[in-house]
């Protein structure tokens, strides 16, 4: 059975398996949009669970979902039970995860796909929208760069979600995914707005 490590906006330094469902409502705050970004692994998934409230991100949860030693296709199923325990709890409105990078070992590579499909499949179950991006992509929203090294985007990640602790390296890469998404949707808002207002100057 997998193991579920995690780190919640409660107390961001506790571990644990089980935890009183994420507070929706933001007491009080204008509920917005919950972002579940996941960091996939054969042995070690990271997730990270942002929500997004007047245009900014807030830190609600991450850890890792750790699978223990048995054959591939157990695993797999573990990280499907994982990611679907985390939807339960969080219940987001989007996901995003990490796509497939060409690892030197190909049998690598073939797990670690697996491994993405397997909480890709849960994501789908549970209804939500799948948005997929390259590592490249994730480092260069959250860095600033695209060849950035684990420890700078853990130290971004900190930075930007004011965490009181640097999250474990799988759940700050799970972290990043989800603001890589919050902030290539933001642009895509941008964007769309300034071609609108470009139309109606164009047009008036």
């Amino acid at each position: 059975m997998a193991a579920i490590k995690s780190s919640r906006a409660r107390d961001r330094n506790e571990e644990g398996v089980e935890d009183e469902m994420a507070d929706r409502s933001g007491r009080g705050i204008p509920f917005m949009s919950i972002i579940l970004g996941i960091d996939p692994g054969s042995r070690i998934t990271g997730y990270g669970v942002i929500r997004i409230v007047a245009g900014k991100a807030e830190y609600l949860g991450s850890g890792c979902i750790r699978t223990d030693l048995g054959e591939l296709p157990s695993r797999l199923k573990q990280v499907y039970d994982g990611v679907s325990e985390i939807i339960t709890q969080f219940k987001p409105d989007e996901f995003a995860i990490e796509r497939v990078f060409m690892a030197r070992n190909a049998d690598s590579a073939l797990k670690l796909g697996q491994a993405r499909g397997s909480a890709i499949v849960a994501a789908v179950n549970a209804l939500l929208p799948v948005s997929e991006y390259s590592a490249t992509q994730i480092k260069q929203a959250v860095v600033g760069t695209g060849g950035a090294a684990k420890e700078q985007v853990q130290h971004m990640v900190t930075h930007l979600l004011k965490l009181s602790a640097t999250p474990q390296a799988d759940a700050a890469d799970a972290l990043g995914v989800a603001l890589c998404h919050f902030h290539t949707r933001q642009s895509l808002i941008r964007m769309a707005g300034r071609a609108s207002g470009s139309v109606r100057g164009r047009y008036r």
